[in-house]
């Protein structure tokens, strides 16, 4: 299951990345070369970099390939270090459904029932907005996988899994 949710993120984000770089190109295009510039590119690239952003960070989460303050998992070993790395994946859960899942959930349904649009492209901020709790439910189905991992496969105390960003590299 989790490989077919990464398959169906990845595509998202290669998508939303190559409509990016159409968008902004067309944008430059029309602006130096057209001398008029398009009146929506800015709008769409700056909601598609939104989308991007948290919908990448939803994907690296899953690939726990996110940045990490690695001091204490690095010095414990076994129980303790699959242990406490069960508990931070518990607090990104608890972070992620507080934050991003109900606050966004809530700002998405608020923008929908106000009827608030985005100012070039008309269409309902609620739909731009839609992609905290999205992405709030990828990075909680993430963690939760994880943990079923390491509950599983105790011997699995991811050292290949987890990358490391230290002092140099």
């Amino acid at each position: 299951m989790k490989q077919i949710v990464d398959k169906i993120v990845s595509s998202t984000l290669i998508f939303i990345l190559g409509t990016m770089v159409v968008t902004v190109v067309w944008q430059v295009f029309s602006r130096y070369v057209l001398g008029n510039p398009s009146t929506f590119t800015d709008e769409l690239a700056r909601f598609l970099m939104i989308w991007l952003g948290l919908l990448g960070a939803a994907y690296i989460s899953g690939k726990n390939m996110h940045l990490a303050i690695d001091i204490l998992p690095n010095k414990l070993t076994g129980n303790y270090k699959r242990n406490l790395l069960i508990l931070i994946d518990i607090l990104i859960i608890f972070f992620v459904s507080s934050v991003m899942i109900t606050g966004g959930g809530r700002l998405a349904y608020m923008t929908f029932i106000l009827n608030q649009t985005s100012a070039s492209l008309q269409i309902p901020l609620a739909y731009v907005y839609s992609i905290l709790p999205l992405a709030g439910l990828l990075i909680s189905y993430y963690k939760i996988e994880n943990i079923r991992k390491m509950l599983q496969d105790p011997s699995s105390v991811i050292q290949s899994d987890v990358h490391h960003v230290n002092e140099g590299e």
